[in-house]
């Protein structure tokens, strides 16, 4: 297993990686704190302890967690619902959420689960981050435009845009605008010095402090400078079905986003991390995050490439990107409260443009058509119906297709033949062994990896089964079968025996034979017709058929010279 340590530190590269991703994570926090709508404080808070938890427990040597977009959005919409249905404890019910998500995740990583949560298909994850980007971008559409955002989430603010458009507030409107550009079009060269995050927050407010000064812009306001309070797990017991479906979105959709970010991670250092660890990791993080009242968090793509590019090999980055955000909440949060909203909003916009997957929008209508539509309709879904409903419908179908199409291809591995087929890798002595059983013996003939959509090409392929004397059944090239190709195995057999054919298996994969001897195979086939070789079976077949085995026997002296004379043939006698 690989473990996470600290025995890679460069200490000037993970001090420098430290303060960069700090400067990096600053705006981002604030950004996602106010669009989650629990506070800057709250965002600010939860890039603190989501990053110095995860670097302390989790299974990467230079992943950066912090909130992320994807989960934003989904927090945003927990906290708004939860608000709704108990306006005196919902904010404590949605940080319960938070923290059931992360036992969830504890619980995946010690279950060993990691490995699986990325086994997705890419048109699912596509559709489904890009619909996240989509929400995240009508989300700010109000605070960009100068207005508090309406109730009904993403619906609500499509619904309600031609009035935010007509009460549009030009001043916050422009502050906004200027964010965009400053990110946009600040050239790249300056982008590797300093993150166009920055200088955004920096610059934009400065001129809202300076040239706005008479116009009532909406700003963040005072930011508590102490410690945060504990938000203790609170439950309601009309809700508790609902918020353990939340937590098991948020939670689920923080391991997806930190796996994926950890293989950009690997693909940067060369180095592998510990996916199970990781998610560990990130559960207690965020649990602690969630105890506190702050965003819960992911793996961070740009932070963590930012930390990696600057130098850091190890944790310690993480942990000094911490307590730099640490100090800056405890002492400058001053500096922080002129930030007008609008200009976070222009980031978060910013961001979630970025969320959506251009490389593959861009190429979606030179792809196959099936994954595109996957994309597209997983993409609609997050957006207008569930995130939830959007993932499991989306896999299901995906699934359901790959099946499709892998069953189709095995089914040609399916073979039942009663003479030599140049489709079946039979020896010379097979061959020959086969054409004398002269179309009394089939031959049953499975190959690779048996799925459960075969099963009904296995049915076909013995159905005249009662035409022959013999079948041999060889599974001598299927690496392993599951439960309804054994049961439809078992049932080919059975016909063949209930027919009066004779059946004899020849399978030696253990894996294969183990899952046929846990349908009992050895209560209705009789051991000496489980063979060990093909030619074994093939012998043994043609014994029942009746044919001669094509065996040349020399006869004794004696015994052709008895049989000549029967037939009154002179015999020569040895010259001396």
């Amino acid at each position: 297993m690989v473990t996470r340590t600290f025995q890679d530190i460069t200490l000037k590269g993970d001090l420098f990686g430290g303060v960069t991703t700090a400067i990096v994570s600053l705006p981002m926090a604030l950004a996602f704190g106010v669009a989650s709508g629990a506070g800057a404080q709250a965002g600010l808070w939860g890039a603190i302890l989501v990053g110095l938890f995860a670097a302390l427990f989790g299974g990467s040597r230079t992943l950066i967690s912090e909130p992320t977009g994807p989960m934003t959005v989904v927090m945003a919409a927990v906290l708004t619902g939860m608000i709704a249905r108990h306006p005196e404890n919902g904010v404590a019910i949605a940080f319960t959420v938070v923290m059931l998500a992360g036992v969830f995740q504890i619980a995946l990583g010690a279950l060993k689960l990691g490995k699986y949560i990325t086994l997705m298909p890419y048109s699912v994850i596509s559709g489904f981050m890009s619909g996240v980007g989509v929400i995240l971008v009508i989300l700010q559409l109000a605070p960009f435009l100068g207005q508090a955002a309406p109730p009904g989430g993403a619906l609500g603010t499509i619904k309600a845009l031609p009035e935010l458009i007509r009460n549009m507030h030009f001043g916050e409107f422009l502050l906004g605008m200027m964010t965009l550009g400053v990110l946009l079009f600040m050239p790249s060269k300056y982008k590797k010095l300093i993150p166009p995050q920055l200088v955004a927050l920096v610059v934009v407010t400065l001129i809202s402090i300076v040239l706005f000064s008479g116009m009532d812009i909406r700003r963040i306001g005072e930011i508590p400078s102490g410690l945060p309070s504990i938000v203790w797990p609170t439950f309601s017991f009309g809700l508790i079905s609902e918020m353990l479906v939340d937590a098991l979105v948020l939670g689920t959709l923080g391991c997806i986003d930190t796996l994926l970010t950890a293989v950009i991670a690997d693909s940067l250092t060369r180095n592998e991390h510990d996916s199970n660890r990781e998610l560990i990791g990130q559960g207690i993080a965020n649990t602690v995050s969630g105890l506190f009242g702050a965003l819960p968090g992911a793996g961070a793509t740009m932070g963590t490439v930012v930390n990696v590019q600057v130098g850091a090999r190890s944790p310690l980055s993480g942990i000094v990107r911490a307590l730099i955000l640490l100090l800056v909440v405890l002492w400058l949060a001053p500096l922080i409260e002129p930030v007008p909203l609008a200009v976070l909003a222009g980031i978060a916009l910013f961001v979630g443009l970025n969320i959506l997957d251009w490389s593959f929008i861009k190429r979606a209508h030179t792809v196959s058509l099936v994954p595109t539509c996957i994309m597209y309709g997983v993409l609609l879904l997050t957006v207008f119906v569930d995130l939830i409903y959007a993932v499991g419908i989306g896999v299901f179908l995906a699934n359901i297709i790959t099946i499709e199409r892998l069953s189709r291809v095995q089914e040609k591995n399916v073979k039942a033949i009663s003479d030599a087929d140049d489709g079946v890798p039979l020896s010379g002595e097979e061959r020959a062994l086969l054409d004398q059983a002269k179309g009394q013996l089939l031959f049953f003939y499975l190959s690779g990896p048996m799925i459960f959509g075969v099963s009904k090409a296995i049915a076909r392929a013995h159905a005249a089964v009662d035409q022959y004397k013999v079948m041999v059944l060889d599974l001598s090239a299927v690496p392993m079968i599951d439960v309804t190709v054994a049961l439809a195995l078992e049932n080919a057999m059975r016909d063949a025996l209930d027919a009066g054919c004779q059946v004899f298996l020849y399978c030696p994969s253990e894996q294969a034979m183990v899952q046929l001897e846990k349908m009992q195979i050895r209560d209705w086939v009789d051991g000496e017709y489980i063979v060990s070789s093909r030619i074994e079976a093939l012998q043994k077949g043609l014994a029942i058929v009746g044919e001669p085995m094509n065996e040349q026997v020399d006869e004794p002296m004696d015994e052709q010279v008895t049989a000549n004379e029967e037939l009154g043939e002179p015999q020569e006698k040895p010259s001396l």
